[in-house]
């Protein structure tokens, strides 16, 4: 079991980068927060946590080509590492753990 648990947003930031695969970026990572969850998420705070998983060692980054829509800056692209994905398994784990039994508790009336 890895030795670093990861918050709520962490763990939304690392399925993001997931999901996103080789176009994750800062604003595509807010994107896909945004469309999979229904919530609004600060870019402030999106790359605060991108910051700290980085430190972390549980993503790592890499600039691509610079663009002209950017004013030849480059986009920083983020990829997870295997630190991370370790992280997300051991979250899964406590999650169908702590879960199970509770189906129909969580299910409620639909």
């Amino acid at each position: 079991m890895s030795r670093d648990t990861l918050g709520e947003f962490e763990k939304i930031v690392l399925l993001a980068i997931l999901q996103r695969g080789k176009d994750a970026y800062g604003a595509t990572v807010i994107q896909e927060i945004e469309r999979r969850t229904g919530r609004a998420a600060s870019s402030g705070a999106t790359y605060v946590v991108l910051r700290r998983l980085e430190k972390k060692g549980m993503i790592a980054s890499a600039f691509g080509d610079p663009t002209p829509e950017r004013g030849g800056r480059p986009k920083k692209y983020y990829t997870v590492r295997r630190s991370g994905l370790e992280a997300l398994r051991d979250a899964r784990r406590e999650w169908d753990a702590m879960t199970e039994g509770l189906g129909t508790v969580l299910e409620g009336d639909r």
